[in-house]
């Protein structure tokens, strides 16, 4: 590995870097909260050589949405669902925009 695959992986957000005791300090939470939630399978953490789970700062981000929820009063469960609803249609509105670029680029041009 090069110095420069190393430097990479600072911008990688799905490089995992980030152990868990880090991550729930990070975040403000537990590192309960993080088995939690991925014992719901909102997220699955990476396991390092030793064993020990590894997030990534793309994981983070939605770890920071579910504490997000969960503070407002939403249940765990149903916070894990939420944001798993809210990433399906993220997706489906970018597939949907891809589909309406390529029906505009392929229609012909409108006749006065």
């Amino acid at each position: 590995m090069t110095a420069d695959d190393s430097y990479d992986r600072l911008d990688d957000d799905d490089y995992p870097a980030y152990t868990m005791g880090r991550a729930a300090e990070m975040l403000g939470t537990t590192q309960g909260f993080l088995r939690a939630i991925g014992e719901a399978r909102l997220i699955t953490p990476l396991r390092s050589a030793g064993g020990h789970r590894r997030y990534s700062r793309y994981q983070l981000r939605i770890a920071a949405r579910a504490r997000e929820l969960v503070d407002q009063g939403t249940p765990i469960e149903a916070a894990c669902r939420i944001i798993i609803l809210e990433d399906q249609l993220e997706e489906a509105q970018r597939i949907n925009a891809e589909y309406r670029r390529a029906a505009e680029s392929a229609a012909p041009p409108a006749s006065d």
